[in-house]
């Protein structure tokens, strides 16, 4: 006899973003939260962009190897996140998951708009299939930080994390002001930072399950 599905769902999901400059604590943060709302019994889906597919391998791979210019690095972001979208993104809200990803297109906002294209149109366009986050967290963060913090990470850097750039990409990262979006300070300890970003999202999780409770409840 097959076992029941005693997980808590979501009406139409929940979509959970981080964003911020390299170094900023996006996937460590990330990954922390969707534990923790796995320990609270929901379905969670934690992803993160460029992907592992096709399109998200080559931008990976021309990090280090010699970046594409910037239409072409545009285009290929695009490809990777519409598969995404239509791929796991969009099925698993439609699921009722809570979907968190580690970079969503706010970071080709910022990382594309640094290299001189205008941010306004990359918008356009990728609002144009990819769904709004119901959360966008911004982890903030100085540039001499985030150096410091690469540097004990990788050993090594890459173009997109020079000074010039990170500075020019914190700026866009800054002028983003979206009611979803939630700034937090990524300079205080992990668990400080796990907490703030733990208080938001139960707000939100509140405001959600009051529209759909049988759903939401937590099974005893």
């Amino acid at each position: 006899m097959p076992i029941a599905n005693t997980s808590r769902k979501i009406p139409n999901g929940l979509l959970i973003v981080f964003e911020g400059i390299d170094g900023s604590g996006k996937t460590t943060h990330a990954a922390n939260l969707a534990s923790r709302l796995k320990d609270d019994e929901f379905e969670v889906v934690l992803t993160k962009e460029p992907t592992d597919g096709t399109w998200g391998k080559l931008l990976r791979d021309s990090a280090f190897s010699g970046r594409k210019d910037a239409g072409e690095e545009l285009e290929l972001f695009i490809k990777d996140r519409q598969e995404h979208v239509t791929n796991k993104i969009r099925p698993s809200l439609a699921e009722g998951k809570v979907v968190i990803i580690d970079r969503y297109y706010f970071s080709t906002i910022a990382y594309q708009g640094a290299r001189g294209l205008d941010p306004v149109e990359i918008r356009s366009l990728n609002e144009a299939f990819a769904p709004k986050p119901d959360m966008l967290f911004i982890l903030e963060i100085t540039v001499d930080e985030a150096l410091n913090r690469i540097g004990i990470r990788d050993g090594q850097g890459n173009e997109f994390e020079s000074v010039e750039n990170l500075k020019s990409c914190k700026s866009i990262f800054d002028s983003i002001t979206d009611d979803f979006t939630v700034r937090i300070n990524s300079q205080t300890s992990v668990p400080e930072v796990d907490s703030q970003i733990w208080n938001k999202v139960s707000e939100k999780l509140k405001e959600v399950c009051a529209l759909a409770p049988l759903s939401c409840d937590k099974r005893s």
